[in-house]
């Protein structure tokens, strides 16, 4: 099993490739619990609710890895959770990073918030570029003190479509 996770700021194309990446290859694609947390919870979302939101994620998972795909893709997984824990809260609860960590990913597609508009879709709060640069930092910084396998996702849609089909039949060809 080929474990591909899609990574980065918000309004960066993740679950339109996570998708796009599934029509393509086939496999089984995760999409990112929070977004169901914050329908069934429409209320601010505060660091006491990030724990459940983690255990979701970890949920749907560890679900689809027990169904043993050739290729699974994550529409996120816990590095993000980890980063809006501490961008929005300035904490996070120890124990994400050690359930981070446990898991084998084999490529970590990170995009860029260059070159692409943001989208207001009624979740997101990060319409200014600055700060979805940062949270883009700080998403390669932690990939690179992990020593996690990344592929730089950047340009316009069809840029991106393009890198990380690429990216994937490579890791595929492996």
């Amino acid at each position: 099993m080929k474990v591909v996770v899609l990574t980065g700021p918000e309004s960066t194309g993740k679950s339109w490739l996570a998708a796009g990446l599934q029509q393509r290859f086939g496999g089984v694609r995760v999409d990112e619990y929070v977004r169901r947390f914050i329908e069934e919870n429409p209320r601010d979302t505060c660091l006491a609710d990030i724990p459940a939101i983690a255990r979701g994620q970890l949920h749907r998972e560890d679900q689809a890895r027990a169904r043993q795909p050739a290729l699974l893709i994550l529409d996120t997984n816990l590095l993000s959770n980890i980063l809006w824990s501490q961008t929005l809260f300035g904490d996070c609860p120890d124990w994400l990073e050690t359930e981070l960590l446990a898991r084998h990913y084999d490529l970590h597609l990170l995009l860029s918030p260059q070159q692409v508009d943001w989208a207001e879709d009624g979740q997101r709060c990060q319409p200014a570029l600055e700060d979805r640069m940062a949270f883009y930092e700080a998403t390669r910084a932690w990939l690179i003190q992990h020593q996690q396998p990344m592929q730089v996702i950047e340009g316009h849609w069809a840029d991106r479509q393009t890198q990380a089909f690429a990216a994937v039949e490579r890791l595929l060809a492996e």
